[in-house]
């Protein structure tokens, strides 16, 4: 059934469906997943089509000839690198002095690099203060560190984050409770403040990624079937799919260092990796974030062609409470760039095969 729903009830739900008409549907249980929508600011409310969002900028007739992203995070460098390699002369702004903010600086530096010599400019330290309609393109004002305050775009990619999806019609009526940034409040087995109703995915807050929402869609399937389940993650991946990509999981050496988490960080790029240097593409690096006293596996980063798809090792030895022993004494298949996560953990002990790193005494 397609419509617009509202709540009637804790128990109740009316459909005004899409075809006509209204249906009413009662239920045991209810899961909210309603998902989010792009953010925006007042400066960059103008109603014109050439101003896009990262949905209809995955609707375009044809490829601009310039293109400003706004917003140096996952999805404006996505985007904007896809551009780019149709033809696109794109200019990347961000607020921020770094792309990605939040994810380690060694791993974004080499995206930076990649993304910097695909780009005409990377702005930081810059904000975009207005947008104007020109018959030739959208004029943008800029502030900050940059010395070109203004500037005409073909098109414009506002991509500043995403808010969540929860003023949903009739939710008052339930108990169902909504915190100050908008995302309703679920406990570990993502049932909301009303028992009959549970929430998943970008609606219930950070991280706002698919996998993390299909994981909460099964433990709160369970939880409604009478099963004791909670959502509880050591790691939960996330991948920017750019080229090349970039991933990580777990603890991250930014978050460590914020929290004053002693770690040890083992490292192995990738100009030591013969499967690397076969694609002509050494500029990556694998890394492990360790308990320096135990060895445990706290964290993964990777930075490198097929990065999405080397972080499941990382999630599954998190999760497994796995050790760099465990890690390096896993033979991994050469040559592979899966190889680069064995040779880092044995970095850690200061015998890696391809690298001299003596471990620190």
């Amino acid at each position: 059934m397609r419509g617009l729903a509202s709540f009637v009830d804790a128990h109740t739900v009316q459909v005004d469906k899409t075809g006509g008409g209204d249906e009413t549907v009662t239920f045991e249980h209810a899961i909210v997943a309603t998902g989010s929508r792009p953010a925006t600011l007042p400066a960059l409310n103008l109603d014109d089509p050439r101003v896009m969002n990262s949905t209809t900028a995955l609707e375009l007739p044809d490829v601009p000839r310039t293109l400003l992203v706004i917003g140096g995070g996952y999805i404006g460098l996505e985007l904007g690198t896809v551009y780019a390699a149709l033809g696109s002369r794109v200019t990347v702004v961000e607020m921020t002095d770094g792309l990605l903010p939040g994810a380690d600086r060694d791993l974004v530096n080499i995206l930076a690099k990649r993304i910097e010599s695909m780009t005409d400019a990377v702005l930081l330290n810059t904000k975009v203060t207005g947008l104007k309609a020109l018959h030739g393109g959208i004029a943008v004002k800029f502030e900050g560190q940059t010395e070109q305050k203004e500037k005409t775009f073909d098109r414009v990619l506002v991509s500043i984050g995403r808010k969540p999806n929860s003023a949903i019609p009739g939710l008052d009526r339930t108990r169902v409770q909504v915190d100050n940034r908008g995302f309703i409040t679920v406990d570990e087995a993502r049932r909301t403040a009303e028992p009959s109703i549970f929430a998943i995915g970008d609606v219930v807050g950070e991280p706002m990624l698919a996998h993390k929402a299909s994981h909460e869609g099964r433990v709160a399937v369970d939880a409604a079937l009478g099963e004791r389940v909670a959502f509880e993650p050591l790691a939960i991946p996330a991948v920017v799919f750019t080229d090349p990509e970039l991933a990580w999981c777990g603890l991250t050496e930014t978050d460590a260092q914020k929290q004053g988490t002693k770690i040890t960080v083992a490292r192995f790029p990738w100009g030591a990796s013969g499967r690397a240097i076969t694609l002509d593409r050494t500029d990556g690096m694998t890394k492990l974030v360790l308990d320096p006293d135990s060895g445990r596996v706290l964290g993964m980063g990777i930075v490198g062609p097929g990065a999405g798809e080397l972080i499941s090792e990382g999630v599954l030895a998190v999760e497994m409470g796995a050790t760099a022993r465990d890690v390096s004494m896993s033979i991994h298949p050469h040559p592979t760039l899966s190889e680069t996560v064995m040779e880092s953990a044995e970095v850690f002990f200061g015998h890696a095969t391809h690298v001299y790193r003596p471990k620190k005494k």
